[in-house]
């Protein structure tokens, strides 16, 4: 047997999006009391952007992006941020933060399809995988929580294909800057877009905000942003997509077990079942990627 190795940055990596993000979803819903969609991700996301961007410029003296790299920050920026995380932010207005982020395990499917495009056919265990999820997808939307609120379901539906098409196009098409600048450019550029959506719905943030809504922002800045955000990219930069988007089988659990514990949050016994099915078949298309990843390595 060919003993699997992986490289500290990658674990490292791997370990960030998988727990960080998965609390990160419940901190959105804690931010949402004083922070508004829109003004909550954009907000994070500029202040995040502004303070990598100003490190990487002035003391690693890292030349800033091209003014072609800055058009693909703003066009992948836009797709994840604007229309992907601030979509989750407004979809847990009205349905739990663990129901949603059972959802978002979709995006590896959605993933392989966006690569068809590029004609990357999925493998048999793929296609397997690919089934189970669009069957536990199906059983969650069949219960109370999205039945409850079809506009939230709408909502995390945009965001999962927004951040999927973002995600292959980063890989694919439109490449960013080199290592972290490429990164900030991308916060600063979808923080930006998600500013003027703001702007144009009209959102007034409370002020002041709650002690809680405030610490759960700056837990999104510091730990969902610069430390998480940055982390996935690094794996899109440096592995498949299949395996960067990896955490999505993880999050789920921590998302609903918080959700329960800490945000009051209830999941029924069809919804519990439903994110089992779809966690099956994530793994599945997980397993293929990251095989390929460890060979390669």
């Amino acid at each position: 047997m060919t003993k699997v190795r992986i490289p500290p940055l990658v674990l490292a990596c791997l370990a960030a999006t998988w727990l960080i993000w998965g609390s990160t979803y419940l901190a959105i819903r804690f931010a949402l009391v004083s922070f508004p969609p829109y003004l909550q991700m954009s907000s994070r996301f500029l202040v995040a952007g502004a303070g990598l961007a100003a490190w990487m410029r002035w003391v690693r003296a890292t030349p800033w992006p091209t003014r072609r790299q800055w058009g693909h920050a703003f066009v992948i920026g836009g797709l994840m941020l604007a229309g992907g995380m601030s979509s989750v932010a407004i979809a847990e207005t009205t349905v739990d933060s663990g129901l949603v982020v059972v959802f978002i395990a979709i995006i590896p499917l959605l993933i392989v399809v966006v690569n068809l495009f590029w004609r990357v056919l999925p493998q048999r265990i793929e296609l397997v995988g690919i089934g189970l999820g669009l069957v536990g997808v199906a059983m969650l939307t069949r219960g109370h929580g999205f039945r409850a609120s079809p506009a939230g379901l709408a909502a995390v539906a945009f965001a999962c294909t927004c951040w999927s098409v973002g995600s292959v196009l980063s890989q694919r098409l439109l490449p960013l800057a080199p290592g972290a600048m490429g990164f900030a450019s991308q916060m600063l550029g979808g923080g930006l877009l998600t500013l003027l959506c703001a702007v144009l719905a009209g959102e007034r943030m409370a002020w002041p905000p709650q002690p809680l809504a405030a610490w759960a922002w700056a837990y999104l800045v510091i730990f969902g942003s610069l430390l998480a955000f940055n982390a996935y990219m690094v794996l899109l930069a440096r592995t498949s997509a299949g395996l960067a988007a990896s955490y999505s089988f993880v999050n789920p659990v921590i998302a609903l077990l918080l959700g329960v514990g800490f945000g009051g949050e209830s999941v029924t016994a069809q919804e519990w079942a439903a994110a089992g099915v779809i966690l099956a078949g994530v793994i599945l298309l997980v397993v293929k990627p990251f095989q390929d990843d460890s060979a390669r390595r």
